[in-house]
């Protein structure tokens, strides 16, 4: 089975979809945060692993690697560009039954990590990407039965649940 990864370079996927655009001249915290909470939920659902890439040049000082809801987010070091950590993270990741995407709508990087095996998304393509997997989970909660509780005792057949029964009895 092949792994996927997506390496997302945040700034430029904010700065091109158009809601976290609106977002980031609000506050720039609000719209990575909004983000972030997308792709870790994009991850989860979709079993692609996430990596996000912000450059320090917004965010100076800063510089290493967190995890947040399970996403695995870069924040470059000084004097890095998130370009060069991408490529960096492209080379490290690279392998036999991986295959990486890249998000980044910078038509240079796209070249770049073509170059180095991996394959592009546009920012357009990854919005699309992530509200289709939206309505696919929306679609799946629609389809779980409500009210249905998932006990232990109704997995057991009947002369284990008698068997379990004469325990808690005593007997």
């Amino acid at each position: 089975m092949i792994q996927e990864i997506l390496i997302v370079d945040g700034y430029n996927i904010i700065g091109a979809w158009p809601e976290l655009q609106k977002l980031k001249d609000i506050s720039l915290e609000e719209a990575r945060d909004r983000l972030i909470e997308q792709l870790a939920e994009y991850q989860s659902f979709s079993g692609t692993k996430v990596l996000l890439v912000f450059d320090a040049y917004y965010v100076p000082g800063l510089g290493g690697k967190y995890v947040q809801s399970k996403l695995r987010i870069f924040y470059t070091k000084e004097k890095e560009t998130a370009d060069e950590l991408i490529e960096r993270l492209v080379t490290e990741n690279i392998g036999r039954r991986k295959q990486i995407y890249v998000a980044t709508s910078d038509m240079t990087e796209q070249h770049v990590i073509f170059g180095k095996g991996a394959f592009r998304v546009p920012a357009g393509e990854l919005l699309i990407k992530i509200r289709q997997s939206k309505r696919d989970i929306e679609h799946k909660i629609q389809d779980e039965p409500t009210g249905k509780r998932n006990t232990f005792d109704s997995n057991l057949k009947g002369d284990m649940k008698d068997l379990f029964e004469k325990w808690r009895r005593g007997q």
